[in-house]
């Protein structure tokens, strides 16, 4: 679990973004919107290495790992392996802390002392 103080304009922020009162939830509900974001457009630049390529970047990197294949040495096959490799691993990181976003006890924010009475 994860404790976070978070400043009285950040919550206010939070509640007006989201319409969440509890800060906690709102910043969840924003980091899952963030998160999202990011995965929709990994998704894409993933489906445009599949559709280059037409395979998923695992049957790449088999075939790379296993034949000796002349255009494997050309800068742009290269490239595209570096690039889609990396997609994939940030893909499955991004995945993972959406996943520990959906444990309610992963975040616990609390209110600066201005917050009490």
């Amino acid at each position: 679990m994860s404790t976070l103080v978070l400043p009285k304009g950040t919550v206010q922020a939070l509640r007006e973004l989201t319409g969440e009162t509890r800060p906690d939830t709102a910043l969840r509900l924003v980091l899952r919107d963030a998160l999202n974001y990011q995965l929709e457009q990994i998704k894409a630049k993933l489906q445009m290495f599949e559709t280059k390529h037409g395979m998923m970047f695992d049957q790449y990197r088999q075939r790379w790992e296993t034949e000796d294949r002349p255009e494997d040495y050309q800068w742009e096959s290269e490239r595209d392996y570096l690039e889609w490799e990396a997609l994939v691993t940030r893909k499955r990181r991004l995945e993972d802390l959406y996943n520990w976003l959906n444990n309610p006890s992963c975040l616990t924010v609390v209110l600066p002392s201005e917050f009490y009475p």
